[in-house]
């Protein structure tokens, strides 16, 4: 069935002596799939409910193939629009298929019988959601999960061209969260419109055209997700310290929530390259230290992780080996740095400089997870580079690196020697 084409101008919404969406334009394309995203109370299912026709505006109308929704029948509106609440209550004790028998309402009088195209209609949508094997059990006998798709296939038997979701996945496993959502991506890819309120973003990221995030009752942003799912704006609406990075396998955007910066104080550079310095990038910025990064690749994975954290880097266009330049700015960061972390890197000709200013630090540690011969692709040139290092620095393993830098930077401020003296 083709989707239709959904707007709402100027809407306002209260729930009593609350103002609950004010002043919101709503314009989805037919064919689309929204993922409506934002803070608790922020106004999703309040939306949802008035895109439905369920509740009725202060301001402003709504329209669904040009159907204004709240001054149509309901039988008008339950053949454009179906929806899959948050709540799988069901009032009475049915059977699973006599629930999803009841999305063919809209197309029954009073007088009218059940026929072949409702009879197949329920059939196909049970079995699209997988709910076939509970066609006669009891709608209180099943899960909240299988709950869920039965609902969602009531709404499929609806046969209508918008679907509206509240939570859709919020019962499900992971599984079947992913099986929920490829089954709405696969109908808007057949022509119908999906509007969703979704709490997971990187789910909503992956499998929506267009998110719109509501903040206080009002559209903060609308677009593709990769526009929509920013840091400030993150920040600005979920009060999140949030860092947004592509989902490795998907490419998707993936939101990643943040603790609160620490308080740790001092500098600390990594060589790092190739997702090695990912978790130690993190850690440290968790922890409140002052960070830099390089040389790296521009569009290495630890450009990418540190680009999220805004950690800055000295880069080199990508493929390029570390110039002259670069290892200058990399000496820079070395010397202003109290400490120099190397971490589990690869290393081949192209990178060889980045050992090099390492082994200028004052202050060095060197995390190793695997063999040096698993990672070196120099030979000799790199071996004694590396043996260098190793040395002059702390040796430790990923899971020790942090307290070997804290431990690294009481041993090289005196200013810290001295208060740790006090103490």
């Amino acid at each position: 069935m083709t989707g239709a084409r959904i707007t709402a101008d100027d809407l306002r919404v209260d729930r009593g002596d609350l103002t609950v969406l004010d002043g919101l334009d709503v314009d989805i394309d037919a064919g689309r799939f929204v993922g409506l995203i934002g803070p608790n109370g922020a106004g999703k299912t309040t939306l949802l409910r008035t895109l439905a026709g369920t509740l009725t505006p202060a301001a402003g109308r709504v329209r669904v193939a040009d159907l204004d929704v709240q001054a149509a029948s309901a039988r008008a509106v339950g053949r454009r629009v179906a929806v899959v609440p948050q709540d799988t209550t069901v009032a009475f004790d049915f059977s699973v298929r006599d629930v999803v028998a009841m999305g063919r309402m809209p197309y029954h009088s009073m007088f009218k019988e059940t026929d072949d195209a409702d009879r197949e209609a329920v059939d196909a949508a049970m079995e699209r959601t997988s709910v076939t094997q509970f066609a006669d059990r009891s709608i209180d006998a099943v899960s909240g999960g299988e709950r869920q798709r039965v609902l969602l296939a009531r709404a499929l038997a609806q046969e209508t061209p918008v679907l509206l979701l509240d939570e859709p996945t919020g019962s499900l496993d992971i599984d079947h969260q992913v099986r929920t959502l490829e089954l709405v991506r696969d109908l808007v890819e057949d022509g119908k419109t999906a509007v969703a309120a979704i709490h997971d973003l990187d789910l909503a990221a992956r499998y929506c055209d267009d998110l719109l995030l509501l903040s206080d009752g009002r559209a903060l942003a609308a677009g593709p997700p990769e526009d929509v799912l920013t840091a400030p704006r993150l920040a600005e609406s979920f009060d999140a310290n949030a860092v947004v990075t592509d989902d490795t396998v998907t490419g998707t955007p993936a939101v990643t929530a943040l603790p609160d910066a620490g308080d740790a104080e001092g500098r600390v550079h990594v060589v790092g390259g190739g997702g090695s310095a990912a978790r130690l990038l993190y850690a440290l910025t968790t922890a409140g230290y002052d960070v830099t990064i390089g040389a790296l690749a521009v569009g290495d994975a630890d450009h990418r992780t540190a680009k999220a954290l805004d950690v800055p880097a000295v880069t080199v266009p990508p493929h390029a080996p570390v110039d002259a330049a670069a290892a200058d700015r990399v000496g820079a960061c070395v010397a202003d740095a109290d400490v120099t972390v190397v971490t589990d890197v690869e290393v081949s000709r192209g990178n060889r400089r980045n050992l090099d200013a390492a082994a200028r630090a004052d202050a060095l540690v060197v995390v190793e997870d695997r063999p040096f011969d698993e990672r070196n692709h120099d030979g000799d040139a790199a071996r004694e580079r590396y043996d260098r290092l190793r040395s002059r620095g702390r040796v430790v393993t990923p899971d020790s690196a942090l307290d070997a830098i804290a431990d690294a930077l009481d041993a090289s401020t005196p200013d810290r020697r001295l208060l740790g003296a006090d103490d």
